[in-house]
């Protein structure tokens, strides 16, 4: 094989935390842009657009735990299983999956931000809470694929 077992479940790795940052990018970018635009407005709400604009961030820590997770744990455990080779494309294909649920969540969280940041100055800040709220629940769309990776991980006997 070209690509070696642990190789592969590196990458996945890798891919699961490039994912979370270009996820977290997307999303602090679109909620910054709002922000900029809301400050123009108000500048009194900084407050409101930092807590808003910092939301889609989490994805870059969920990414980060997976990757150290597979380096730490997995890879160690790759040798020792029965077929090598399936199992560093199955963290392969994990990292995928998880990469696509951080981008994903990342990108859509920080619209919900966005719309959140825009409405600060019609309500003089009162819709923070139900901004937050609501992104709380795209943000558990990465929460639920970094436990499903984990899960994934432990299903296969690497964790």
């Amino acid at each position: 094989m070209i690509v070696d077992s642990v190789s592969l479940a590196t990458l996945g790795g890798s891919i699961a935390l490039g994912g979370g940052l270009v996820g977290s990018s997307w999303g602090i970018g679109m909620a910054g842009s709002a922000g900029a635009a809301m400050l123009s407005q108000s500048r009194g709400q900084m407050k409101n657009v930092i807590i808003l604009a910092a939301l889609p961030m989490s994805r870059a820590f969920y990414a980060f735990i997976l990757m150290i997770l597979i380096i730490t744990r997995v890879v160690p455990n790759i040798s020792a299983m029965p077929e090598p080779d399936a199992s560093g494309f199955a963290v392969f294909a994990i990292g995928i999956m998880a990469a696509l649920a951080f981008s994903t969540s990342g990108a859509y969280q920080g619209t919900v931000c966005a719309s959140g940041i825009a409405f600060l100055s019609k309500t003089r800040g009162k819709i923070l809470t139900s901004a937050v709220t609501l992104a709380v629940f795209v943000e558990l769309v990465a929460v639920l694929g970094l436990v499903f990776s984990i899960m994934a991980l432990s299903i296969l006997g690497l964790i």
